[in-house]
């Protein structure tokens, strides 16, 4: 996840109002209730939609996370002999059949689901109290982003190196029952957390760099044809969120070659760190397969972070529409 976007949630305001303007026209407008969040919605729903986004997300794209995974071990993990996107997709279908490329799949829904209703929960909660009531505050959105990156990564990042180890060619556990025992047992609690302060660091610049893409495609698909923004804004969260997922992945990617190699140490002969040093991670990487392993894998982090982006927005936005949908339908019927 990548965990991975974070501004596209600030978009359905804009879409309501196809003249851009704040909905707040009054300079001291009523309090909302208590229990209410923007957009109409409460925390629970917010929650609800998140890991409901999350989870279709990364179901979708778990094998391209798949064959990124097992690219990004090489080098440390001499098992791991794939070289291509195309190449690692035929050898994993002719070794293992399509059950290879699924591998660890319930690892990721049993950290996914919870991390984005962590996500988008506490980027929504953030956002409220951080813009002033101003819609369009691209300073509170990238901070609300940070506080929701931290919080996210620390609830998927034990279920993601579980994920990643299962997705190993060869890979010696059972499943995740049996990966999670024996970590605990030969590793320590520790070693779930081995990669926590390198990702919490990939994902503070991919926040950034998403967002300021995503904000920027926005507005040009917005100006393209204002007059049908209500109708189409699915599409424009799906198109604006694809190019910043696609880019911020491809920025990225050094520091997610590191966390993954992190992760897998001493699994399948990956070779194991003496401490999580980022620092002494991207160093071995250098001597061993010099800069251009530290962007190994870059093609299918940005196939999938580019859909994933699309589907997670797309599916968020129509959770948040339902609750939308519900909440008047019974307010009308009261």
């Amino acid at each position: 996840m990548a965990t991975t976007t974070t501004t596209a949630a600030d978009a359905s305001p804009n879409f309501q109002n196809p003249n851009f303007q704040s909905h707040h026209h009054s300079p001291a407008p009523a309090p909302a209730p208590a229990a209410a969040a923007h957009d109409g919605l409460e925390f629970w729903q917010f929650m609800v939609s998140g890991s409901i986004a999350g989870c279709v997300e990364h179901t979708a794209m778990f094998p391209i996370d798949t064959l990124k995974t097992r690219m990004q071990a090489i080098g440390s993990c001499p098992s791991s002999q794939l070289v291509g996107v195309s190449q690692a997709f035929r050898s994993v279908l002719k070794l293992e059949g399509l059950i290879g490329l699924y591998r660890g799949i319930g690892a990721m829904v049993l950290g996914a689901g919870p991390a984005h209703a962590v996500y988008f929960s506490v980027y929504e909660w953030c956002k409220e109290r951080f813009s002033n009531g101003n819609p369009n505050n691209s300073a509170a959105h990238a901070v609300s982003g940070v506080f929701a990156t931290v919080a996210s990564d620390a609830v998927i990042t034990p279920m993601d190196m579980v994920k990643q180890r299962l997705q190993l060619r060869s890979s010696p556990y059972k499943g995740v029952g049996d990966c999670v025992r024996r970590v605990l047992r030969d590793e320590g609690f520790g070693a779930f957390y081995a990669s926590y302060r390198t990702t919490v660091l990939m994902n503070a610049p991919f926040t950034a760099v998403h967002f300021a893409t995503y904000e920027a495609a926005k507005r040009g698909l917005m100006e393209v044809s204002p007059e049908s923004v209500a109708d189409e804004r699915l599409v424009v969260h799906a198109t604006a969120g694809a190019a910043a997922g696609a880019l911020a992945a491809a920025v990225t990617t050094p520091l997610d070659v590191a966390k993954t190699q992190l992760q897998c140490q001493g699994v399948c002969g990956c070779d194991r760190f003496s401490n999580s040093s980022i620092k002494e991670v991207i160093q071995s990487i250098v001597k061993k397969d010099g800069y251009a392993g530290l962007i190994r894998g870059w093609k299918p982090r940005m196939l999938f972070h580019a859909p994933a982006a699309a589907i997670c927005w797309s599916t968020y936005e129509a959770s948040k529409a339902f609750f939308q949908d519900t909440s008047g339908s019974s307010s009308h019927g009261s």
